[in-house]
């Protein structure tokens, strides 16, 4: 077993609802055992610039409803480098800090894989973003709070779109993955998803049009992917009036309104369970491991495996989506 007398906890990259919670049980775990805990301000930034205050169990309080993260996160050009590293590292040293949990994305975890083998400093991940592409989770924190938020939005533009008998691209994000479009979708009762991982948005254009989604409809939503690889909903409906003339399409981009708002009572719950789970991973001589649910149960997954691999939009989802938009 493990002994440890003061852990840091960061949150980086993107935020995603539910950090606060994750934040707020890593804190509360420690101290119920006997471990101090530091928090570091900015994500990797803060371990470099050395903004890293002691939390307490009432530095948390009243924070597991709120979105964002009290901890703050920044992009750190510093902590890509071998030197800045070394910097960080330094400071957390100085700070008396044993072991590391990172609670972030693809990124992140990136960053704590490299951070662990290069001092050999204990890291445990957190899966935190919206997106829901990190492989070894069934779910990441964020990701149900957005995909209500989606859901919400495509309630309402549904109700301009069928006044004005439209067309509407809703540009979901993502990154290169599609499980906020598909599922949003699903949820919304979208006629379509154009997403990254099922062949080409071309292609999947093409067949939305000649479904004749208009046969029975006097409005369609389509959700897309953002995707840097292939452009998002602006791109479709530059193609569509090229190549497609005669429809009313409109586009939305939602945006960083997905990002934002209270975390639903899962993301607070899985967030609440893995930042447990991380403390608990740690006394467990655990290293370099990211915290995952999988069918109800907490799971370790190597950070290798949660990096390199990707997870895989179910194809039967993507089949059934088109069964239900007749």
């Amino acid at each position: 077993m493990g002994t440890f007398n003061c852990i840091g906890v960061l949150t980086s990259g993107g935020d995603a609802p539910g950090m606060n919670a994750a934040i707020r049980a890593v804190t509360r775990a420690a101290i119920s055992k006997g471990i101090r805990v530091k928090g570091i301000f900015r994500g990797y930034k803060g371990l470099v610039t050395n903004e890293i205050s002691e939390l307490y169990s009432d530095s948390v309080s009243n924070i597991i409803q709120r979105g964002g993260t009290i901890l703050k996160t920044a992009r750190c050009a510093e902590f890509m480098t071998p030197e800045g590293r070394q910097v960080a590292y330094d400071n957390m040293v100085k700070e008396g800090i044993e072991a590391l949990v990172v609670i972030g994305g693809d990124g992140s975890l990136t960053g704590a894989r490299i951070f662990a083998q290069e001092f050999n400093v204990p890291c445990i991940g957190l899966p935190g973003t919206i997106d829901n592409d990190l492989f070894g989770t069934d779910t990441t924190i964020g990701y149900d709070t957005a995909l209500n938020t989606i859901v919400e939005a495509i309630d309402k533009i549904r109700d301009t779109a069928t006044s004005h008998e439209r067309l509407f691209f809703i540009e979901v994000m993502g990154r290169d993955a599609g499980f906020l479009a598909l599922n949003g979708a699903i949820a919304g009762g979208a006629e379509a998803a154009i997403i990254p991982e099922y062949i080409t948005e071309e292609d999947q254009l093409e067949e939305f049009i000649k479904r004749g989604f208009r046969k029975s409809k006097n409005s369609s939503i389509v959700l897309v992917a953002e995707s840097k690889s292939k452009g998002g909903a602006l791109d479709i409906v530059e193609r569509m009036k090229k190549d497609f003339p005669g429809y009313d399409a409109r586009v939305s981009i939602l945006g960083h309104l997905q990002r934002g708002g209270s975390p639903t009572a899962h993301d607070r719950i899985i967030a609440s369970r893995m930042g447990a789970a991380a403390v608990d991973a740690l006394l467990e001589d655990q290293r370099n491991v990211m915290i995952g649910i999988v069918r109800d149960e907490i799971v370790y997954v190597p950070f290798t495996r949660a990096i390199k691999n990707d997870k895989q939009v179910k194809p039967e989802l993507i089949d059934m989506l088109r069964q239900l938009c007749i």
